[in-house]
């Protein structure tokens, strides 16, 4: 049986879905394929559906109304994952959000229930969890090779020009983006939190240091890990030039960082990545 797929939301992050989808079908494994996109923007919805040879739907009523789509990638501005995805689970669909799961705790947990409550499975994008560093990073924690885990820190230090923001109506707005530690840094408070376990407690300050946006470009956080490790989280978009995203994991016998991605070193007791 093939999975059908359908994207609401045909902008930048909807062509890599749709390249995933093609993947999938020339491999077979699973079966899927792209079925429907639909867009508030009808001819972007056009246009992206005429480059990826599937329908197009006038909209997400129509999309959700298609009985050859199973799954529905939620590819909208950020502030609307919940309200798109709630609606697909409520149609019986299974879900792909991108990240964020939304910008608000009330709508993540409203998204989470209505799906639990649908019986239909969801998925944020966390495709970090997949890179080669991060799949030997994890490997040595199970393996206790780091010992007792002390701390671990996260790193976005990124630069994106007034005009990144300018480029789309919803990007740096309090509703729709969430700001540089929801957008952009939130891959690595994913692998952060995958690496040491659950959050006991968080201190943050946030600020807005070089654009004209609603939201912070700059967020630095001191988490106290349910295990007793303490951690740090530093996330910006105001960093110029731009570095690499960074994630070191530090234990009583050794220590392991990543870069974008890719493994770094180890020391001590463990073996360098």
């Amino acid at each position: 049986m093939t999975v059908g797929f359908g994207i609401v939301g045909t902008g930048v992050i909807a062509a890599i879905h749709a390249d995933a989808l093609a993947l999938l079908a020339s491999t077979g494994l699973p079966p899927a394929r792209l079925v429907a996109v639909t867009d508030v923007a009808g001819s972007a919805a056009a246009a992206f559906a005429a480059a990826h040879g599937c329908a197009v739907e006038p909209d997400l009523d129509a999309l959700l109304a298609r009985r050859d789509v199973d799954v529905v990638s939620v590819c909208v501005p950020s502030g609307l994952h919940a309200e798109v995805g709630v609606r697909a689970a409520r149609a019986g669909k299974h879900l792909v959000v991108e990240k964020p799961i939304d910008v608000t705790l009330e709508a993540a947990d409203r998204l989470i229930e209505t799906a639990r409550s649908a019986g239909v499975a969801l998925t944020v994008i966390s495709q970090h969890r997949f890179d080669a560093g991060l799949i030997e990073a994890r490997r040595l924690l199970e393996e206790g090779a780091l010992g007792r885990l002390v701390l671990g820190e996260a790193s976005t230090k990124w630069y994106r020009a007034q005009e990144y923001y300018d480029s789309a109506p919803w990007r740096g707005t309090d509703a729709m983006d969430g700001g540089s530690l929801m957008n952009q840094g939130v891959h690595y408070v994913d692998l952060l939190r995958w690496c040491m376990g659950p959050v006991a407690e968080v201190t943050a300050v946030c600020s807005t240091q070089s654009h004209q946006i609603e939201v912070e470009d700059t967020s630095l956080a001191i988490v106290r890990f349910a295990s007793g490790a303490v951690g740090t989280i530093l996330s910006s978009t105001a960093a110029f030039p731009g570095f690499p995203q960074r994630l070191e994991i530090t234990g009583t016998e050794g220590t392991v960082t990543i870069e974008d991605g890719r493994g770094g070193r180890g020391c001590r007791g463990c073996r360098g990545l």
